[in-house]
């Protein structure tokens, strides 16, 4: 017996783009998520195995790569011991009078926080020893407070002065 044959189209274009954005309430939430978590000093980790999740899709809500659901939030509001309104704090639109909506604001302190890399950085900071760790966040603030400041170099060369080439550890 034979079996009738199936036409399979095949895509020779790039695939429609859907709107793959997430929505600017999404990104605000997932940033709550991680301050909130951050404060409480709770690893992504321990987060998601307490409310029965992976990391990975603790960092998906984290990144509104995927949307919470209201369950969900229920279950990361109550594991980190905040009211569920807390993750929709600062979001336009909230508040008793409502405004004209206006975008988000971007911190892009969360938003370094929440990636990979400063999820890294945090993790490697932790593991330093108490002293160690505040020498290298002077370390940090002052090389800020160095790029801050205007080129000397360049300023001294116009100058005809040379800049200074030695460098003395402390």
């Amino acid at each position: 017996m034979l079996k009738p044959q199936r036409t399979v189209l095949l895509r020779t274009g790039p695939k429609p783009k859907i709107d793959s954005d997430p929505h600017p309430a999404d990104q605000h939430v997932g940033r709550q998520i991680a301050t909130v978590r951050v404060q409480s000093d709770v690893s992504q980790a321990h987060l998601a195995r307490s409310i029965g999740i992976s990391f990975q899709q603790l960092q998906k809500y984290e990144n509104a790569r995927n949307r919470v659901s209201a369950s969900m939030l229920y279950e990361i509001a109550s594991s980190l011991g905040v009211p569920v309104g807390r993750f929709f704090e600062g979001l336009p639109g909230n508040d008793e009078t409502r405004v004209e909506a206006r975008p988000l604001p971007v911190d892009e302190r969360l938003d370094f926080i929440a990636s990979a890399e400063g999820r890294r950085l945090i993790e490697g900071l932790v593991n330093l020893p108490p002293r160690v760790r505040g020498r290298v966040s002077s370390l940090i603030a002052a090389l800020g407070e160095e790029l801050a400041l205007p080129d000397t170099k360049a300023d001294s060369e116009t100058a005809g002065e040379s800049a200074p080439t030695d460098c003395r550890t402390v």
